[in-house]
């Protein structure tokens, strides 16, 4: 497993990744659990035009590539041939996020703004925006379905220290209720062939 230190505050114990398992995808056929996929691909030489990324306009923020809609493509096959029941499919307004849930999932999935992305907020700005993510997280499920948040890792890393790694990642957790949640195990996109049945 991979420890993860989360930069400028060593109070917080190193985040341990968990790599998924066959057992874990089983699991996930029962229903239950959130899986919290961070974005495709993206073209890190194309940031985000900070302070003016207009939600409504793509070309202010960073792109997913054509790799990255493959990449969303690819793990679309690999849920389907799990035979993962999915819910609701929740994505980040932002337009990489989107992108990656159509992809991923078709156009049967709604937007939250409350899932924005946080690296650029001031930590009143990321109250609302983590307060949402963590209800999405810790609410449980009726029937046997998973929820799918479509975001980012820089809301993990807010959220519990963890910054999910390569793009692509799902991340799984089990909503507990009451605000909480626990983390199962993470999915890189390379890790799937390896767990399939």
């Amino acid at each position: 497993a991979l420890a993860v230190e989360p930069p400028g505050n060593f109070d917080i114990p190193d985040f341990i990744v968990k790599p998924a398992t066959r057992a874990i995808l089983k699991q996930l056929r029962e229903g239950g659990y959130v899986l919290y996929m961070r974005h495709g691909t993206t073209d890190t030489r194309r940031p985000d035009q900070l302070p003016s990324v207009n939600l409504n306009d793509c070309s202010t923020q960073r792109p997913l590539t054509v790799d990255g809609r493959r990449l969303a493509a690819r793990i679309s096959r690999e849920i389907r041939k799990a035979k993962i029941p999915l819910g609701e499919i929740i994505s980040s307004p932002m337009c990489r996020a989107k992108e990656t849930a159509l992809a991923t999932f078709g156009a049967n999935f709604s937007v939250n703004n409350l899932l924005m992305y946080t690296s650029n907020m001031t930590d009143l700005e990321k109250g609302p925006v983590l307060d949402a993510t963590r209800e999405l997280l810790s609410k449980p499920l009726q029937g046997k379905v998973n929820r799918v948040l479509v975001g980012h890792a820089q809301n993990l890393m807010d959220l519990i220290g963890y910054l999910p790694k390569p793009e692509g990642t799902v991340v799984i957790l089990k909503p507990m209720g009451g605000k909480h949640f626990k983390y199962i195990a993470s999915i890189t996109p390379a890790q799937w062939s390896s767990i399939q049945p």
